[in-house]
């Protein structure tokens, strides 16, 4: 109603007769409605990101000013109507403001410890912990943990009690959601937990298993009453996501090259030589696209040495140089890869590409990571932002970083890529642990 409202509002204050019709007005409110709710404009929870804001804002704003244009093309054709950007710039400007106010207010409000909800969870598994994890954190998302119920005690700070303990928990102390486990549940036991929640207007949650949770991209259908699981096409099967990442790639490398390359490597050259014996730049056989083998590039961090290509990098390891090791923590090493991206072999966004008796030893211990070769390595990825880069000291780190490959591929957006990029800028600054 507020959005309405301001849309009005800059019709009527504008004062145009071109538009401040009862045509127009009907037109401009009906389609903000249409749009608004075909992309989920107003679905925007507590644990919603100010990313995924951002994001409605842009595409409703975006869609909005097509439609509002088309109006002028189909009603007012050759003829000059003024105003048209005024009323529109003030539209965005109104809308984004009160939508980011509202927003940012409430998140204050919550932090302040009012508009808060309850919630406890029924059993405990590794995602669950994760869950648990984000209610303490994100304080300023309004939740309030109480604790988990399961019937197996493991000394946890936080249980309360068994499954038959939680029902007369949850009415006494006015709990609001209910997370069930998945994993640590059996079917009869979530439907007894669904017909408590409806019976007692409990909001109820289910928390899949985390080894599930990347493996298939669904979208639920109803034929009739019968629900079917539809799978999704992968965004990279789209030609015209195909096109485009391609083209951004050309772009970007191109401009890195031109603009950063050019006098990186003259500088560069100098300094390796100064300190080590060797070329300037390092070629390793890594696995892209379909598995297929390339010759990746980097600047040479490290002495010459035979185990280049067997071990990855450790804490305080011998082989890298001085200049080495803060070309590693800076990811200056990985910038000739840009020559890789517009080769084609590479992209700027993606998986990270393995050396082939890494890639085969991982193979055996994780069952999705061939799911990685269905589009070209990157030179960063969403597992590198997440905290997962450089050595693999278990098997859950390679087993994490893959679940985030798949999760990209299976996920991908430009907005996506925009992100990661940004964040991997954000982290050269800062620096980061495990660059090593």
């Amino acid at each position: 109603m507020v959005d309405i409202l301001i849309i009005l509002g800059v019709i009527f204050f504008v004062g145009d007769k071109n538009f401040y019709t009862v045509p127009f007005l009907i037109y401009s409110i009906l389609s903000w409605i249409i749009i608004a709710f075909n992309i989920n404009f107003y679905k925007v929870y507590r644990f919603t990101s100010t990313f995924k804001v951002f994001n409605l804002l842009f595409i409703q704003f975006l869609i909005f000013t097509l439609v509002f244009f088309t109006y002028f093309t189909i009603f007012r054709e050759g003829t000059i109507v003024d105003n048209q950007f005024l009323i529109l710039t003030s539209i965005t400007v109104g809308i984004t403001f009160f939508k980011l106010l509202s927003f940012y207010a409430l998140k204050r409000y919550r932090f302040e410890g009012k508009n808060f909800r309850n919630v406890v969870v029924i059993g405990l598994d590794d995602t669950s912990e994760k869950v648990t994890e984000f209610f303490n954190k994100k304080i300023n998302l309004g939740y309030r943990f109480f604790g988990f119920f399961s019937d197996k005690k493991n000394g946890h700070k936080k249980y309360l009690g068994t499954l038959n303990d939680s029902f007369s928990y949850i009415l006494e102390n006015e709990i609001d959601e209910i997370y069930c486990t998945l994993s640590t549940l059996t079917k009869v036991q979530i439907k007894e937990f669904t017909k408590f929640a409806n019976k007692h207007s409990k909001i109820i949650k289910l928390i899949p298993d985390s080894t599930e949770l990347y493996s298939k991209n669904l979208d639920s259908q109803y034929y009739d009453n019968i629900l079917v699981f539809n799978v999704k096409k992968l965004p990279f099967e789209t030609p015209e996501n195909h096109y485009f990442k391609r083209t951004f790639d050309i772009v970007f490398s191109f401009f890195v090259i031109v603009f950063l390359l050019s006098w990186i490597i003259p500088l560069l050259w100098i300094i390796i030589k100064l300190e080590s014996k060797g070329p300037l730049f390092f070629k390793q056989e890594r696995e892209g696209l379909g598995g297929n083998h390339f010759t990746c590039y980097k600047f040479r961090s490290m002495r010459l040495n035979t185990m280049s290509t067997k071990k990855h990098v450790t804490k305080n390891d011998a082989r890298v140089t001085n200049i080495g090791a803060f070309m590693r923590k800076t990811s200056l090493d990985e910038l000739p890869q840009f020559f890789n991206v517009l080769k084609g072999e590479m992209s700027v966004v993606g998986p990270r590409p393995h050396i082939e008796n890494l890639s085969f030893e991982y193979q055996k211990d994780i069952d999705n990571y061939l799911e990685r070769h269905a589009v070209k390595p990157g030179i960063t990825g969403l597992a590198q932002i997440s905290g997962y880069r450089g050595e693999v000291k278990n098997k859950s780190d390679i087993k994490n970083r893959v679940q985030l490959d798949v999760f990209y591929i299976e996920n991908w957006s430009f907005l996506l890529d925009m992100k990661i990029i940004v964040q991997t800028v954000l982290n050269v600054f800062k620096g980061e642990e495990k660059a090593y």
